[in-house]
């Protein structure tokens, strides 16, 4: 990237966040090595603390795609397959699942089984925690009871439906699977080899330094953090802390092998799944096409007080990374980085 490139770079980034009134961190790097960073905003509003380069953010779901690669590092040791079925994985008892559900139907969320909080029908995370507190949601086997008892939604493969619960069932397969607790696996088997220091799960009762408040806006101009608003622990299905760099490094490990073998990272960006006539699915990972091309693999993360998005743009091997302590503006900024990238395009061509 040239210097002028750089500067209308800053530039961009600079006007996206000012005029969406993003508070967060990004991440980016061309297919030259190229990287910058930068943050706006406070990681605490009450104290004034400004978010930098390095500061920790919650990421939710966009964390999936850890789940997915602890899977199948497990896998490739042979200590399941994608067939295994559920019923095969775990002791509990689930008296309305399909015993046909499998590893692979988890992953894409074609499994059926009911989700804990269902996003095409629900859309206040928040109402989950009147009846079970947020507090009380320390390990992945809490989560059972909201939706152990209920029916499928539908047969195993019939369609894709996003579904937080399966990702909940897959990270009780990963603990039963390598003896270990779901977040001290994915910390030693995927952070550590990654480089990803700055990187973990921790309880929102005990956040280490250097980690932003997610913060919710009210309509009357009003804020509060969202303490009371997510689970106290993170998991499979969302929940980790991470840094932007931190979120590059994971993609470089990724895509250099470090994480799986040729053959299994290939398996992970591969289209299983999808909404129809919409985004494709890989495991744990978003895939947009555009007629027979890979635009981008990509993963995000919403909750209040969190939104997330992290891409890899296969045609040039630019990675981006935008995390917010606020609810939105994530997506607006790689958005602007996205025109940035196809103004760059329009130029060389000329």
């Amino acid at each position: 990237m040239e210097a002028t490139s750089l500067k209308l770079w800053e530039q961009q980034m600079e006007n996206a966040a000012r005029n969406h009134g993003f508070s967060g961190a990004v991440a980016a790097e061309d297919e030259e090595g190229m990287s910058l960073t930068a943050a706006w905003g406070l990681a605490n509003r009450s104290d004034e603390r400004e978010n930098r380069e390095g500061t920790r953010f919650g990421i939710a779901s966009g964390c999936k795609i850890f789940t997915a690669v602890a899977v199948l590092q497990l896998i490739a040791r042979r200590k399941l397959s994608l067939d295994s079925r559920l019923a095969d994985c775990l002791d509990e008892d689930f008296p309305h699942f399909d015993r046909g559900v499998s590893v692979h139907h988890l992953l894409t969320h074609t499994s059926g089984v009911p989700d804990y909080f269902d996003e095409a029908v629900m859309d206040d995370f928040e109402e989950l925690w009147q009846e079970y507190p947020m507090y009380t949601m320390r390990e992945l086997r809490d989560f059972l009871p909201i939706f152990r008892n209920q029916k499928m939604m539908f047969r195993a493969g019939e369609k894709f439906h996003y579904n937080n619960a399966g990702y909940i069932l897959l990270g009780l397969i990963v603990e039963r699977a390598s003896g270990m607790r779901f977040t001290d696996y994915v910390e030693e088997h995927i952070f550590r080899p990654a480089h990803m220091i700055d990187s973990g799960y921790w309880p929102l009762d005990r956040l280490p330094k250097n980690t932003a408040t997610g913060y919710i806006d009210e309509d009357d101009g009003t804020w509060r953090s969202n303490a009371y608003s997510i689970p106290v622990m993170g998991g499979s299905d969302g929940g980790a802390f991470t840094t932007a760099p931190d979120m590059q490094k994971f993609w470089h490990a990724l895509l250099g092998h470090r994480l799986l073998n040729e053959e299994f990272t290939q398996l992970l960006l591969t289209r299983h799944a999808g909404r129809e006539g919409g985004d494709g699915y890989g495991y744990g990972v978003w895939i947009n096409t555009e007629g027979n091309r890979i635009k981008k693999f990509h993963v995000m993360g919403y909750d209040p007080g969190v939104s997330f998005h992290s891409a890899v743009y296969p045609e040039n091997g630019a990675i981006f990374t935008a995390a917010s302590n606020r609810s939105d503006g994530a997506h607006s900024m790689m958005a602007a980085f996205e025109e940035f990238m196809k103004e760059q395009k329009k130029k060389t061509r000329t």
